[in-house]
């Protein structure tokens, strides 16, 4: 809505995924669908420690049980131990997202904050964890990909088991369990030291 009336949103994306000027700890960009539409949107997670007995979880935008069953994941199956911090979770723009292929950008952005890491910009996250610890491909990620691409970002970090095609300009970051999600995330944070 303008002045004049109600205007076109000629890239939607854009509305979902935050500012780029200062990327802080705890975000990460979901590539989602909104029915056949593709999406990128910023996730984004706080965890703290917490001063009281029963720490807190308050999510906005995402379920509650799914947020759960990712930190038991995580803690059971990498060893992540999160337990004892309060964990707030964010879907940037007011979305509500509901869909299972959030979970791996959850998991990164609850990584990103716990170690102080900054997710490199321009990357995307998407794929569904099992209670395994697995992460499964989602539909429709060649659409995720273009979506990705279209808006300048220079790498997707995916299901390994996911068909993809090579995007010009796109690297793909395979991940075939959470594990990998967390060597991932532990070699982001190596190289941000390397730098300051």
């Amino acid at each position: 809505m303008s002045d004049g009336g109600l205007a076109e949103v000629t890239n939607p994306s854009r509305l979902f995924m935050g500012s780029n000027e200062r990327p802080t700890p705890g975000t990460a960009v979901f590539a989602g669908m909104e029915g056949t539409r593709p999406l990128l949107i910023e996730v984004q997670a706080l965890v703290s420690p917490s001063p009281l007995g029963t720490p807190r979880r308050t999510t906005v935008g995402w379920d509650s049980n799914r947020l759960a069953m990712v930190l038991a994941v995580l803690e059971a199956r990498a060893g992540v131990v999160i337990g004892p911090n309060d964990i707030y979770l964010n879907v940037a723009g007011g979305l509500r997202v509901r869909a299972p292929a959030a979970d791996l950008a959850v998991a990164a952005a609850l990584l990103s904050s716990l170690t102080g890491t900054v997710i490199p910009p321009g990357t995307a996250v998407f794929g569904e964890i099992a209670l395994s610890g697995a992460i499964r491909p989602v539909g429709q990620t060649e659409a995720r990909l273009k979506e990705a691409q279209k808006l300048g970002l220079k790498e997707a970090v995916i299901a390994a088991a996911a068909e993809q095609q090579g995007l010009k300009g796109l690297r793909i970051k395979p991940l075939e369990t959470i594990m990998d999600l967390v060597a991932w995330s532990a070699a982001q944070d190596r190289g941000q030291r390397r730098i300051a």
